[in-house]
């Protein structure tokens, strides 16, 4: 479904990936690992159209998408929940989940998703009237999950989903995209948690300094010497 070859991304003078590839298949959880600085953020923002790659290429569904703007890939059926949540606190949260059906023509879809949403995340449902900030962090994490699936997507990428959240927390958003895997959504992860992300995916890469370094079953690299020192601290 998602093919990223060899791109490399800067920030002006300075590298920011210089040569990251990774696949995902349609209907897999897919975790990229790696420490702070390793280039995670910048990759989901290039696979978003919010950054174009120097060199290499992204294709999507086997059509390249490195070139577009971030609202045609998101028309294409990638969306992604952004690190730090980037909800609009003034707004409540029926407004911040249509604002992310914005591009859907028809309200009947809109209707049926939103139905859908309020189902898997209840609590939205109970505080839709309620504003975005005077939410608690685990709260807005599950609205900005829900804001995403607004988009009819399919591909959804998740950018530190656990990131300033207590573990209690990390448990139920885990649980969530596990819920979202089972109804059929394909899944790309990026965490800095590396035992949670091992657990829900089913095939993980590590990215270290923009570079993949390694890849493989998420079995296999929880018993990897480098995973293990590095990430796990074993």
């Amino acid at each position: 479904m998602l093919k990223v070859n060899k791109i490399k991304v800067c920030y002006g003078q300075a590298i920011a990936i210089s040569d990251v590839s990774i696949e995902v298949k349609q209907g897999e959880v897919v975790a990229v690992i790696g420490s702070n600085g390793a280039g995670k953020t910048t990759l989901v923002n290039t696979i978003s159209g919010l950054i174009h790659p120097e060199s290499g290429t992204i294709e999507y569904k086997e059509e390249r998408i490195d070139n577009l703007p971030a609202h045609e890939i998101l028309k294409k059926g990638i969306t992604q929940v952004p690190e730090g949540r980037k909800l609009f606190g003034k707004l409540t949260v029926y407004e911040n989940l249509r604002i992310g059906a914005y591009l859907l023509e028809s309200d009947e879809r809109i209707n049926q998703i939103l139905e859908e949403v309020y189902n898997m995340f209840p609590i939205l449902k109970e505080r839709k009237n309620q504003l975005a900030e005077t939410m608690s962090g685990g709260e807005q994490q599950m609205l900005a999950i829900a804001r995403s699936l607004m988009s009819d997507p399919e591909l959804i990428i998740f950018d530190e989903p656990s990131l300033g959240l207590m573990p209690i927390l990390v448990k139920q958003v885990s649980e969530k995209i596990k819920q979202m895997a089972d109804k059929g959504y394909t899944i790309l992860l990026i965490e800095q948690n590396i035992q949670e992300a091992l657990k829900l995916a089913n095939r993980a890469y590590v990215i270290q300094t923009g570079n993949t370094i390694l890849s493989g079953d998420c079995k296999d690299l929880c018993n990897s010497d480098l995973v293990k020192k590095a990430y796990l601290g074993l």
